[in-house]
């Protein structure tokens, strides 16, 4: 059996938000395990549901010997620093080199990672990787159902694997399928044919879920082509927040046979652009959400409100409060909104105590623009240190550490109770919530600040899913950002207007 280096680096980059990933957003992990080099790494991702994990079972099952690079992740934000690409992608190259002689490699990716002198940072890692090895070793990446697949990414890669649920429950089954076209070239010696299709329009990360139409449909469709054709295919709806001109949606394929990747891509390709119109999704004011999740939710059935817009799963900071004034200003009935990242406000509740009532100013740390904090008085019902293991579908496995938090009820409105922790993490896994107490099922309202990864564990309990407009810098309609980079004409919406580059 061969010789197989495993390695990677996650991050998400929205553009327009307000914070970067420096070498310390890599070291928190930020929900993930923290930078891994060498043989610590299969000790830290053991049984996650992360794509390294499944790349390193599904070689080790076939027998192959594992050489580990680096791995390291960050909460989505804007740009990695130079600093950080550079050492981290210095040290990946360095253990690449000095692995010995290579049979194959494969990354765990994102693909959608824009750094302060890269506009496509995979691009970028895996044109060094392929430096690095040389044309005769097969590379493989699995990347993010967000990514934005760039030609870089297709050329300097033998294959990608793309993860097809978001939620993303099928994070490690990507990275087992991405191993095992790996080990289809490595056991052939023959390179893969390629197809690569760009979208010329975005579409908000809320209606890319396959929980709903037209992903669900769509990725259906892919798997019945797969079966049908033997093309591995993927489809990426992209991750309409970074500013540079590949930016969007794409479909890629890849086989022996060249006639039936060029077919089965475009078939695909032409099923998602019939399906253009259907991306569109309901947006609601806080106040619109709030009445009629009020009017509709009950214990045993809450309505759950997506805060979109500061999802730290799409470059937020869950630090914005304006879903939270709503709550209170409607005085929401057995209404709990998580989590809110507050590190001073947490260390205030830990100083003042459990059963204590003062005036807290919460939120509002990041700085987005016209935005400001809450102040009011709540009572500190239960405090917790942030470290527990989550249960739910797509963080199963994971070990959070998120840092002091807190469950705080408002004095002004009693139904009204917030969770607040000290590190970015967004609200995903019903454990964050009964770590402090709270079962989220009793609840008539959840609002949660994701924007659809918490489908996975919160929609079975709910009666109905709302997404909010409220306050942060991950717009959920993509015309409502100040482009600059985008290619020319491509629409900004579904059926939208069309992107034209700005003068001076």
């Amino acid at each position: 059996m061969g010789l197989i280096a495993v390695g990677g680096l996650q991050h998400e980059t929205n553009t327009f938000a307000p914070t970067k990933a420096d070498y310390q957003a890599f070291v928190q992990g930020g929900g993930w395990p923290s930078i891994q080099q060498g043989e610590a790494l299969f000790e830290a991702v053991a049984g996650t549901n992360i794509p390294v994990q499944g790349a390193i079972v599904a070689l080790r099952a076939a027998g192959h010997r594992l050489a580990p690079l680096t791995w390291a992740a960050a909460s989505p934000s804007a740009h990695v620093t130079e600093d950080a690409f550079e050492r981290l992608a210095d040290d990946l190259i360095a253990r690449l080199k000095s692995a010995g002689r290579l049979d194959g490699v494969y990354l765990d990716l994102h693909g959608a990672m824009v750094t302060e002198h890269h506009d496509d940072g995979e691009g970028e890692l895996l044109r060094r990787v392929r430096e690095a090895v040389g044309p005769a070793v097969p590379v493989v990446a699995s990347l993010d159902l967000h990514a934005n697949v760039t030609r870089a990414m297709v050329e300097h890669a033998d294959a990608l694997s793309i993860y097809r649920t978001y939620p993303h429950v099928d994070m490690a089954e990507t990275g087992a399928r991405a191993a095992g076209l790996l080990m289809r070239l490595i056991s052939t010696g023959k390179r893969f044919d390629k197809g690569y299709h760009a979208f010329d329009f975005l579409t908000g990360i809320p209606s890319q879920s396959t929980f709903i139409e037209p992903c669900k449909g769509l990725y259906d469709l892919m798997g019945r082509l797969e079966e049908r054709s033997g093309v591995a295919l993927s489809f990426a709806p992209g991750f309409p927040m970074a500013d540079f001109d590949e930016c969007g949606m794409t479909v890629v394929g890849y086989s022996h046979d060249g006639r039936a990747v060029k077919a089965a891509v475009a078939e695909l390709a032409d099923a998602v652009a019939a399906s253009e119109k259907d991306f569109a999704l309901e947006l609601l004011t806080p106040d619109e959400a709030v009445q009629r999740a009020s009017a509709r939710g009950a214990p045993g059935a809450p309505v759950i409100l997506a805060d979109t817009q500061d999802n730290p799963g799409a470059g937020g900071n869950g630090d914005t409060v304006g879903l939270l004034e709503a709550l209170l200003r409607q005085r929401a009935p057995d209404a709990v909104l998580g989590l809110l990242i507050d590190a001073p406000s947490a260390r205030r509740a830990h100083e003042a105590g459990q059963g204590a009532t003062i005036e807290f100013s919460l939120g509002a740390l990041s700085g987005v623009p016209g935005h400001t904090p809450l102040t009011g008085r709540f009572t500190i019902e239960r405090l917790g240190d942030g470290n527990f293991q989550c249960t739910g579908p797509m963080y199963s496995g994971f070990r959070m550490s998120l840092g002091s938090m807190a469950l705080l009820r408002s004095e002004q409105a009693p139904g009204v109770r917030v969770v607040l922790a000290s590190r970015k993490c967004q609200a995903a896994d019903q454990e964050m919530f009964r770590h402090l107490g709270v079962e989220p099922a009793r609840q008539r309202i959840v609002a949660l600040k994701s924007s659809v990864h918490f489908r996975a564990d919160f929609q079975p309990i709910s009666r109905e899913v709302l997404v909010v407009r409220s306050p942060g810098p991950a717009l959920a309609d993509p015309v409502d950002f100040p482009w600059r980079k985008l290619r020319t004409g491509i629409r900004l919406r579904p059926l939208g207007p069309a992107f034209k580059a700005p003068v001076g």
